[in-house]
């Protein structure tokens, strides 16, 4: 499976590793426990099976929009079956219509089913994971949010990129001169 993602700028990127340390410290599930070199904070727009060359066309022409500004809305909790602690993005109208174009590239080339319905849109929730567990209720603690830092106040989405979770690569999707 690909993955198709958004990184952060330096200055949001090293607040949201601040937050996983935070958690970890705590004795929490944290984003900072996975040690491979690839795991950044990022946003999560699509995935599917293969980035195919119309795909990564289609990505590349909606890279052009980048760096874009986004706005925290606070902490949220996802109970969808792992527990996921996260700052939530404000959905705005450029980061909705970046979003579509994604959505639109991956799914106009991969079988629908093979599609995560949780990232289309209308059902799309953008955040920035700082902790995740297969455990229930494991952030369930009202005392949670006053361990992290307060979310950086103009992080701004810098570079789209994909994984492929079998073997691990990553691929910067570059905007098309």
């Amino acid at each position: 499976m690909r993955t198709v993602e958004l990184l952060l700028d330096e200055a949001a990127d090293l607040a949201v590793r601040e937050a996983w340390r935070r958690l970890a410290d705590a004795g929490l599930p944290s984003q900072a426990r996975h040690r491979s070199p690839t795991n950044s904070p990022h946003l999560t727009l699509a995935s599917c099976p293969e980035l195919t060359a119309s795909i990564r066309w289609e990505l590349a022409e909606a890279a052009a929009i980048l760096p874009l500004s986004v706005r925290f809305t606070g902490v949220v909790r996802f109970e969808r079956p792992t527990s996921v602690l996260a700052w939530a993005l404000e959905l705005d109208s450029a980061l909705t219509g970046l979003h579509r174009r994604v959505w639109e590239a991956v799914v106009s080339d991969s079988p629908f089913e093979t599609l995560n319905p949780l990232h289309e849109p209308g059902r799309w929730s953008p955040h920035i994971t700082l902790g995740r567990t297969r455990r229930t209720g494991a952030f369930a603690s009202r005392r949670v949010p006053d361990l992290l830092p307060p979310p950086p106040p103009s992080p701004r989405l810098i570079t789209l990129r994909s994984y492929d979770t079998e073997t691990g690569a990553i691929e910067v999707l570059e905007p098309r001169p």
